[in-house]
């Protein structure tokens, strides 16, 4: 047997114990530490198999494990590979096709990658972005003010190829070791094209003078180092369900230069907060599906249930009832989802200015999957006075 026989019979036999419960990297990592005997190599070969057979989404489901790894790794692969070479000789003159071809050629159909057409936000092109899933979305740095020449500087001289999306933007090779070449989190973050782009909306509120901003699903800070970038001197407080998280937040913070703000542990689905009329900006990048990311997780993808939609909008309704009264009249609330589907994005800002009778300033699909990145949702809405 051929190691390119043992690398596909490795991944059938991962991807038949796998029920979707844990995230499939930390199922992978737990495979490979039972099998140390497999070289980086290997864990990369096999690796890439196992998330070919996810790439095709709910299209393929009749196919066999093995025979859905195969057509994965085909219609993912643009160059020559020595797997489909030794396995597959008789489809290698059509490997350079197109996507939506080498699909055809396997009997599938782009559609049934991502099947939820119909539920996605207005806007969104639902063949580009199933196609989308068919690549591993790019690794993506935002420089932090005044460090632009340096971390340029610093990648260039590690040899590191990248693309410059604008001055602030970088666009890197996903295998990048940057903790190796640049100070992370104090001289730029790790974080997607679409949610750099979330910055312009913050740029619309400069001449607001905001001073008092609120992240109030903080996770790992991403946003609120954002804002800090983007709106100067801000008093900052965070929140998150889980003391966990804003401890990594805490560290990140100290990474980043950041030592004043205010940390808040509350269930925002359950409760809110005592300080009513006390924030000029809300960030609310609340809890979704995620879908906007599954490029990057596409096994989340291959076990979604489109029922699981009504569940996140009853939860980001919970949280968005309970924080509104903590926002100063004449005070912002940025919306966020990194979602595609239209129940978690424009129908809750339909729910906010209907319910609560904030005005909508802005709303943007920010679309990732025709640059390799994610896809999000933002809007900006405000709080009149009186």
């Amino acid at each position: 047997m051929s190691r390119f026989h043992s690398y596909l019979n490795a991944a059938v036999a991962i991807l038949k114990q796998y029920d979707g419960a844990m995230p499939f990297a930390a199922n992978l990592k737990q495979f490979f530490a039972a099998n140390k005997k497999m070289g980086a190599t290997d864990r990369r070969k096999i690796s890439d198999l196992c998330y070919s057979f996810f790439r095709l989404g709910k299209s393929g489901l009749h196919l066999s494990v093995e025979e859905r790894i195969l057509a994965g790794k085909f219609c993912c692969t643009t160059d020559d590979d020595a797997i489909l070479q030794a396995v597959k000789p008789e489809w290698t003159s059509d490997i350079s096709s197109n996507a939506t071809g080498k699909l055809k050629l396997q009997g599938l159909d782009v559609h049934e990658i991502f099947p939820f057409k119909d539920a996605l936000s207005d806007g969104i092109d639902g063949e580009l972005f199933s196609l989308s899933f068919l690549q591993q979305p790019h690794l993506f740095i935002r420089i932090r003010p005044g460090n632009e020449e340096v971390v340029k500087r610093k990648l260039l001289h590690a040899g590191v190829n990248f693309k410059e999306l604008s001055p602030l933007c970088l666009s890197l090779p996903n295998a990048t070791k940057l903790d190796r070449i640049i100070q992370l989190n104090r001289e730029a973050v790790i974080q997607d094209y679409s949610s750099q782009r979330v910055g312009a909306l913050l740029e619309k509120l400069i001449p607001r003078k905001i001073k008092n901003v609120w992240d109030c699903c903080a996770a790992s800070g991403g946003k609120s180092i954002l804002a800090k970038d983007v709106l100067g001197n801000i008093n900052l407080t965070v929140n998150d369900v889980r003391e966990t998280i804003l401890y990594n937040l805490k560290k990140r913070f100290a990474e980043a230069g950041i030592k004043s703000y205010n940390t808040i542990i509350t269930d925002l689905s359950q409760r809110g907060i005592e300080q009513n009329d006390q924030f000029d900006l809300i960030i609310a990048d609340v809890p979704c599906s995620g879908s906007g990311t599954w490029a990057r997780t596409p096994e989340q993808l291959y076990y979604f249930d489109k029922h699981c939609i009504e569940k996140y909008v009853q939860l980001q309704k919970s949280i968005l009832t309970n924080i509104v009264s903590s926002l100063k009249p004449g005070g912002y609330l940025l919306y966020i989802t990194c979602s595609v589907f239209k129940d978690e994005n424009e129908n809750n800002v339909q729910f906010l200015t209907k319910n609560f009778s904030l005005q909508l300033n802005e709303q943007i699909i920010l679309k990732g999957y025709d640059m390799q990145a994610d896809t999000m949702f933002a809007a900006l809405l405000s709080k009149p006075y009186g």
